[in-house]
This record gives C-alpha cells, sequence and structure tokens, in this order.
C-alpha cells in the first residue's frame, strides 16, 4: 500500500471516531435532561388516569370496553321511495270512492300512495360457529298506511310497517330467529305496491287471502342451498301487534328452489282468532315464480281460506274462501316492459270480500254487498312498466273488475268497472 493510499483511509477513520466520540459526550451531557422528562410524563400520565377516573365516574364515559358508533353507523343503511298517483274510475262510483278497491280509492284525486323510509343493518349472516345480529325498521305514511302497516289506531304503531331483532344462534349451518313486527308471509305481491311490483296497483289476494304485519317470532333452518324450512308464532292473523285475547296463529312455510330460475313455497296456517266477528281461521298458500329467460317472468299464487264463526253471524258458521292469480311481465328493453295479472276470489259467504266482513279493516273501502252475500271476484290490471333513470319506475295501468254479486251492487250501482291511471315512483 502506498503512502497517498493510506493517507485517504486514514482520514474517514479519524472523521468516524471524532463523530462517535462527539455523540457518546452528548449523550453523557443530555442524560439529566432526560431523565427529567421521564419524570413529567409520569406525572402527566398520573394526572390523565386521574381525570378519565373522575370522567367515567360522572358517566360522561363508558366503563366497560369502548364501543364503535361510527363503525355501527357506517354498516347502517336507509332506503325507500315515494309513490304517488291518479287513477279514474269508469262507473262513476257514488261518492267518488271506488267501493273494495284498496288503492287510490279516491277516485279523480292526486294520491299521495306511501312514503316508505326503511333502516337496517347488515343481516344476520347464517353461521354454525358465532353468533350474529342486526334489525330492520320500516316505515309508510301516505294514503295506503292504514291498509299496508302492523296497526292503525295503535299507539306507537300507526306508521310502523316491520322492525324486528335479526339473530343467527350458531345451531348446525345456524339458526336464524326474527323478533318483532313482521309482514306476512302468505302473498306473492309486496305490500310496497308498484315501487316493488310489476303492477301499480295491489291485486285482491294480497288483501283477502292475506295478512298484514303482527307481532310474532320466526325462525328459519337452512337444510339445503336449494331447501329452507320457517315456522313462525304471531298475534293472530290479523291481530297486529296486539293480539285479541289469547289469539295465536302458527304458520309453517317449506321453500324449494330447485333451479336459479325456479321457486315456490308451500305455506300452512291456523289459529284462534278470538275476534268478536271471527273464532278461528285455517288455511294454506302456495306461492310460485318462474324467470323463463332474461326477459320473461312469471308467477303464482294459490290460497285457501276456512273462516270458523261465531253462532248467528252470518248463516254458514264455517265459511271457505280461496283465490288464485297468476302474473306474468315481459322486459322489452331495460327502461321498458309490461305486466298482467289475472286472478280469481270466490267468497261464496260473503264473510271475507263483504261489507263490515273479516276484510274490512282500517282504511278499506267496503264493498257495497251485505255481510252473508258471496260473490266471485274477477280481476285484469295491465300495466306498462317505464324507467327512464333507475330511481324512477313510471307506470300507466288499465284494469278491469268483475263480480258475480245476485244483488247487482258490488261496486256501487255496478258490477263491472274499468280503472285506469298511472303511478311514479322514486326509489332511493
Amino acid at each position: 500500500m502506498t503512502r497517498s493510499s493510506m493517507k485517504s483511509v486514514k482520514r474517514p477513520l479519524f472523521l468516524t471516531a471524532a463523530m462517535i466520540g462527539g455523540s457518546a459526550v452528548a449523550v453523557a451531557q443530555n442524560a439529566p435532561s432526560l431523565e427529567s422528562v421521564e419524570k413529567e410524563n409520569q406525572e402527566l400520565k398520573t394526572r390523565l388516569d386521574a381525570l378519565e377516573d373522575l370522567v367515567k365516574k360522572e358517566g360522561l364515559l363508558p366503563s366497560g370496553p369502548a364501543t364503535s358508533p361510527v363503525k355501527a353507523l357506517s354498516q347502517m343503511t336507509i332506503s325507500g321511495f315515494v309513490t304517488a298517483s291518479y287513477v279514474h274510475d269508469f262507473s262513476e262510483p257514488p261518492g267518488g270512492t271506488s267501493p273494495g278497491y284498496i288503492w287510490d280509492k279516491h277516485n279523480d284525486n292526486v294520491t299521495l300512495n306511501k312514503f316508505k323510509l326503511t333502516f337496517a343493518s347488515p343481516p344476520a349472516e347464517f353461521s354454525g360457529d358465532q353468533w350474529n345480529a342486526g334489525y330492520r325498521a320500516s316505515l309508510i305514511f301516505g294514503q295506503d298506511a292504514p291498509l299496508v302497516n302492523t296497526g292503525s289506531g295503535t299507539t306507537g304503531f300507526d306508521v310502523v310497517r316491520e322492525a324486528y331483532v335479526d339473530l343467527n344462534v350458531p345451531i348446525g349451518t345456524g339458526l336464524n330467529v326474527k323478533a318483532g313486527e313482521l309482514i306476512s308471509l302468505l302473498n306473492y305481491e309486496s305490500g310496497d305496491g308498484g315501487a316493488a311490483n310489476n303492477n301499480l296497483s295491489q291485486g285482491y289476494q294480497w288483501y283477502f287471502t292475506g295478512n298484514p304485519p303482527a307481532a310474532g317470532v320466526q325462525l328459519t333452518y337452512n337444510v339445503t342451498d336449494w331447501l329452507d324450512v320457517k315456522a313462525r308464532e304471531q298475534n293472530g292473523m290479523y291481530a297486529g301487534p296486539v293480539a285479541f285475547g289469547r289469539s295465536k296463529t302458527t304458520m309453517v312455510a317449506v321453500d324449494i328452489k330447485p333451479t336459479k330460475k325456479l321457486w315456490f313455497s308451500l305455506i300452512g296456517f291456523g289459529g284462534r282468532e278470538s275476534a268478536p266477528f271471527l273464532q278461528s281461521l285455517w288455511g294454506g298458500s302456495v306461492l310460485g315464480g318462474f324467470q323463463a329467460t332474461e326477459q320473461l317472468s312469471f308467477g303464482t299464487e294459490l290460497d285457501y281460506f276456512s273462516f270458523h264463526l261465531p253462532a248467528g253471524a252470518v248463516a254458514a258458521s264455517s265459511a271457505p274462501v280461496w283465490s288464485a292469480g297468476l302474473w306474468t311481465a315481459y322486459d322489452f328493453t331495460k327502461k321498458f316492459g309490461a305486466a298482467l295479472r289475472a286472478e280469481v276470489l270466490s267468497d261464496k259467504d260473503g264473510v271475507d270480500a263483504a261489507a263490515l266482513g273479516v276484510g274490512a279493516g282500517p282504511g278499506f273501502p267496503a264493498f257495497s254487498n251485505p255481510l252473508g252475500t258471496g260473490q266471485d271476484i274477477y280481476s285484469l290490471a295491465f300495466t306498462l312498466n317505464l324507467r327512464p333513470t333507475p330511481n324512477i319506475k313510471i307506470q300507466p295501468e288499465l284494469r278491469y273488475d268483475h263480480s258475480s254479486c245476485d244483488t247487482g251492487t258490488a261496486f256501487g250501482t255496478k258490477n263491472d268497472r274499468v280503472i285506469a291511471g298511472a303511478g311514479v315512483s322514486y326509489l332511493f
């Protein structure tokens, strides 16, 4: 190694040693100040602990594990819709109210049918390993509220459509439990009307061979990925949030989905009613749907009700009511489609679809035929569905109703009527 190269190596080594030595001196000189900082930090921690204990004692902070309200709010969804409509009944009903027509009952009026608001968490996931829970609550305001909500006139329930706790119990593949105010299992159509259905108006089946929401408990178990079983106990078929005496109705539904395009549900129900006009009710329903192609769909509903009545209510103490419906819809484009509903409802003893019958609940414009006077009702509804944007749904509709009522006054003064109208919904 040459003299010059040795000089070049010694110079950086010397500088490095000088830096290390300087750092050591600096640390030694600052040692008292670091001890002082540690002491101050410890004093601050002691004061903060004392302050936190005081805040918890005053109830300003939870004493248990910290919660995460911001996370809970971020998981909540808010959705709903607004539906308004206008219809004209060509039979010119007396008083401007169409008898037995449940939706847009005020002839030649602009109507706010429904304003629905839903708050929901993610649904409880089926799991055999862990507990999890959720909730759902829906409120409906507007003309249809007395017909679709849980109990018009019942304090605290006027605008409640549904509200329940959703719980998974880790048994088997997971047992789902819903407890609270639950909507019906019986109907093919949704009670949300045109906002959810392909037809603007509701069919007679939805009201007369269906039932309003009621307080109850429902258990659901998925046997396989194509078969599940539901069992529900609720406060009678028509009682809503509060039972008539000891009224209880039991429902069991077997849901089968053999393919992605086909589904159906077999439902049995029965129980004591203890209502002034109805002692007990038993029956069953079959619901089904088939998505034939991406554009073409079919649906069906078959119902049988057996009403058991107190002595002297009508001539028959046991009165059957049955109904059948068929739905079909075709989407010509993503923004334009058409739908047809055909249905028949038979009430030969006049206990359900009659003035003051079982179906004459709050907000219902009663048929003109007297209690005990039977009828068969036939109905066709043709609806266009226009969707200019994903949030807007416009539904012009033409509907024909016929009654076999012997008195000739089921629809006021006539047994036939044509109703034309249109509705618009905004979904959010």
